[in-house]
């Protein structure tokens, strides 16, 4: 029984663009987005976090997915909408906590270190035998897949870019996943 995995990274929005945490926002029609409905040929199950982004992403890509709330965004309380600059001007030593401390919440949100919980029990979920899965998430859920399934250390979250509309393919059986290939952007 071997499943294969496709974790793809939303398309980009305003956030992207301006470098600031995401609130709850839609795609950004001012970047390039020219993916065509209908790249996967052949898929048994689309799941997506529950943000409008991973919806619209889903939507355009011509599948019809699933919202699976364990793949929703890395929780960062109340930073949302602000720029890296901003968190860095109002709270310098709660910046620095988080980057290198995988527990702390500064923010008042989730920490590294629940994601990783909450994405290490998505992936131990029981799948069907030979299912073609698509999951439509966010770049922090699928840095934190790579962390687990390379075993990584938490600190080694931050290591790592995930562009906007790039495919991760795993494959597994029983719990245990392989990387196949990271980074390879959707073409149509």
């Amino acid at each position: 029984m071997t499943v294969r995995l496709t974790l793809i990274s939303h398309a980009p929005t305003l956030a992207t663009h301006s470098a600031r945490f995401a609130a709850d926002e839609g795609l950004s029609r001012s970047g390039p987005f020219d993916v065509a409905p209908g790249v996967f040929k052949r898929v048994d199950e689309t799941y997506c976090g529950p943000e409008r982004r991973c919806a619209e992403t889903a939507d355009a890509l011509g599948l019809p997915a699933v919202v699976d709330p364990a793949l929703r965004d890395l929780d960062i309380g109340g930073w949302h909408g602000r720029t890296l600059d901003d968190v860095e001007q109002a709270d310098a030593d709660g910046l620095n906590a988080w980057l290198t401390n995988p527990a702390a919440v500064p923010h008042g949100g989730e920490s590294l270190v629940g994601l990783l919980d909450r994405v290490g029990d998505w992936l131990s979920l029981p799948r069907t035998e030979n299912a073609r899965i698509v999951a439509i998430t966010h770049p922090s859920i699928v840095r934190a897949v790579l962390v687990r399934i390379l075993r990584a250390p938490a600190e080694s979250f931050w290591l790592m870019d995930v562009t906007p509309l790039s495919q991760t393919r795993l494959t597994g059986a029983g719990g245990r996943w392989t990387l196949r290939e990271t980074g390879h952007p959707i073409t149509s």
